[in-house]
């Protein structure tokens, strides 16, 4: 996903639940969200589960079927083929894939906000560990999402006060994991075929597969599906040799270099937080760390001003930074090696995927397992 516009980040912490999809008078529709909402959201507070719903309700409230919309003549021909393409994506998903599509992708709403949502993040400043936030239905996420940017702030300046480093990022889309049909948001029309279905991909997948408290495998893992299912899509739909194919390739082999840098970066700086020196001594050589390694992907990528994460050297880092692209870059090389063992068969990885979803265990240790036992047979 393109740096500038911020990772999607599924708000999945409102725990939504499944109401009957029937359009109700619109006070009515918003007082039901409210109580489904305030009835299973834990430590938050009236105001926050109210706007919630409020903005859920819009969104719900002003879907129109894609089939539909499509044929106004006011609809610029480029967004046309776009939500084509959506409808195209959803129907590979749903036939190729198996993913529980259900109604979700089938509509499009307006959203009458630049930014949908503003996504706080926090770490301890010398730890690579994620605070996390608890919610009745999803467990612990890394993560908590405001539809207002002022009570994002409060929430990062009261994590702030308590010592941790935060970090403060917009997202494009959110999931409510199939208990909504959700809709195409207006705002993601700005991403190409490419990026937007890598979106849908995603999100769709998080209606397939979401381990309760296991933020970073959730993530990640439907990170690593949005890219191969993206690649596998358009090698269908527009040949080997299409500009979409190769965008997409090429977006999936700079998300796995990212990763991978990533990875190191964060070694480096869990052998310094772990030595046996003064907290200050910590946090002044962290700052070493996070200056070479802005530098050292600048120079990596010095001939591809293009990258997708382009943008990592120009921004400030710290703790709770890091910790956002860890838990979407954790272990993707992972996946891509069950894919491999898969016979490059996206159905069949997301097959076992599921079933080490289902074990009860640690996933990413499930796919290890998996992994190590395959190859020693």
């Amino acid at each position: 996903m393109p740096n500038g516009a911020g990772r999607r980040i599924p708000l999945r912490l409102l725990g939504f639940v499944r109401l009957i999809q029937v359009r109700p008078r619109p006070l009515l529709w918003l007082s039901l969200i409210g109580i489904a909402l305030g009835s299973i959201l834990s430590g938050c507070s009236p105001i926050y589960v109210l706007r919630a719903a409020y903005e859920e309700g819009k969104i719900l409230w002003r879907r129109q079927p894609i089939v539909d919309y499509v044929q106004n003549p006011e609809v610029q021909l480029d967004t046309q083929e776009k939500l084509k393409t959506v409808l195209a994506v959803r129907e590979y998903a749903r036939t190729v894939l198996k993913l529980n599509v259900g109604g979700s992708y089938a509509s499009y709403s307006y959203v009458d906000r630049p930014d949908l949502t503003h996504i706080v993040v926090a770490a301890p400043k010398t730890e690579l560990r994620p605070y996390t936030w608890w919610f009745l239905i999803v467990g612990s996420v890394p993560y908590k999402g405001f539809f207002e940017k002022a009570d994002a702030e409060q929430e990062a300046e009261r994590l702030k006060a308590e010592g941790y480093d935060t970090n403060i990022r917009t997202s494009a889309a959110f999931s409510t994991l199939g208990w909504f049909d959700d809709p195409l948001l207006s705002h993601l029309l700005r991403y190409d075929k490419v990026v937007l279905s890598e979106i849908v991909f995603h999100e769709l997948f998080h209606q397939t597969l979401y381990i309760k408290g296991a933020g970073a495998f959730n993530e990640s893992v439907a990170n690593f599906i949005g890219h191969r299912a993206a690649i596998d899509f358009f090698r269908t739909k527009s040949g080997d040799d299409s500009i979409e194919h190769r965008r997409a390739v090429d977006g999936w082999a700079e998300e796995r270099e990212f990763g991978g840098f990533i990875r190191e970066l964060a070694g480096t700086l869990t052998e310094l937080y772990g030595r046996d020196i003064s907290r200050d001594d910590k946090l002044r050589l962290r700052e070493e760390v996070f200056s070479r390694g802005k530098a050292e992907w600048a120079r990596r990528i010095a001939d591809r001003p293009q990258h997708r994460l382009r943008n990592f050297s120009r921004q400030p880092l710290n703790n709770a930074v890091l910790m956002h692209y860890l838990v979407y870059l954790q272990d993707l090389d992972l996946f891509e090696s069950l894919y491999e063992l898969s016979g490059r068969s996206l159905g069949k990885t997301i097959e076992f995927l599921k079933d080490a979803g289902e074990s009860g265990g640690e996933p990413f240790d499930a796919v290890r397992g998996f992994l190590a036992a395959a190859k020693g047979n």
